[in-house]
């Protein structure tokens, strides 16, 4: 049976098919990304609003001699103001406390939040209830655990005191000793974040693939040694943005040592023992009233921080081309 088959017509031909639906699909596309920047518009807006503007207008007021009694006239000072600070022995003193008390709180606070989440990761009875008692401490308000351990380091009538006196030794002065005032201080910040930090831990040490501690079981590692060479390699990112952001943290540090002194005071203490960069800038801007040198404080801030972030991320990048 043969089947034959015969060219369209030209009334075929000019007949229309259906119609595309590809303007339709564009149209649609377009509509929504127009609507995607109309749902992220207020971020922006909230930003250039509480971040950006303010941002800028520190760094415009830095540049200025202005009193906090009549902020509306300013006098141009260029780079007076970074000067008169640079050649402040009180801003060298809390830039120095500030390191001190960032060095002895951050790294002890990140070594014990690294073991405790290599033990929550491990299968534990109740290790939930762990992890939320993890994040007490961070969700204490800074005022109510400053003022425990004011207390805690009291003088006459801290617990820490009267511990010394029944093993045999002498009471200490935490808050007015230099070194004993820092420690004090970084036992709050210490005591307040590595909860947080061990949650964090132990989420990235949960990414890591369960493929690599069978090979390592098989090879014969031991605990130890999977948690050297697994372990460690698997957090470095995890680690690296953990000191990021306690150095920046230990940078800003404010409440504790202000609380810690029981006066009310920004000095920190009577001998400036432990004041910080953060103490110091409130003390200038609202206590002194000279708002220009307190932004100019401000800027000096985020460059420390802009320095020590370099710093970190240079030492990563070296650790990481000396492995490979």
């Amino acid at each position: 049976m043969t089947v034959t088959t015969r060219p369209p017509t030209a009334a075929e031909q000019a007949t229309p098919g259906p119609p595309s639906r590809r303007p339709r699909r564009r149209r649609r596309s377009a509509l929504g990304s127009r609507a995607a920047y109309a749902y992220v518009a207020p971020f922006f807006v909230l930003f250039a609003a509480f971040s950006l503007y303010p941002f800028i207008y520190t760094a415009w007021v830095s540049l200025h001699e202005v009193n906090l009694s009549n902020p509306d006239q300013m006098k141009w000072t260029g780079f007076g103001n970074y000067t008169k600070l640079l050649h402040n022995e009180f801003f060298w003193n809390a830039l120095k406390n500030t390191i001190t008390i960032g060095i002895i709180s951050t790294v002890p606070q990140l070594c014990m939040a690294l073991g405790l989440a290599h033990l929550l990761n491990y299968k534990l009875r109740g290790r939930m209830f762990f992890r939320v008692a993890m994040l007490m401490p961070f969700a204490t308000s800074i005022v109510a655990s400053t003022l425990i351990f004011a207390q805690l380091f009291g003088r006459d009538y801290g617990l820490l005191n009267w511990v010394l006196q029944e093993v045999g030794l002498h009471r200490i002065d935490w808050t007015s000793g230099h070194w004993t005032s820092q420690i004090a201080i970084s036992a709050i910040v210490t005591w307040r974040w590595t909860g947080f930090n061990t949650l964090i831990y132990l989420a990235g040490m949960q990414s890591i693939p369960t493929d690599l501690y069978e090979a390592a079981t098989i090879d014969g590692a031991s605990r130890w040694q999977q948690f050297r060479h697994v372990t460690i390699p698997g957090l470095r990112a995890t680690i690296m943005f953990t000191i990021v952001i306690s150095t920046i943290g230990a940078t800003q540090l404010f409440g504790e040592p202000l609380l810690f002194a029981g006066d009310g005071k920004t000095t920190g203490g009577a001998s400036h023992q432990f004041q910080t960069l953060g103490l110091l800038m409130y003390q200038q801007g609202w206590t002194n009233f000279h708002l220009g040198q307190a932004a100019a404080t401000a800027w000096m801030i985020f460059l420390v921080i802009i320095i020590v972030v370099l710093i970190n991320a240079g030492l990563a990048r070296g650790r990481t081309r000396g492995e490979t």
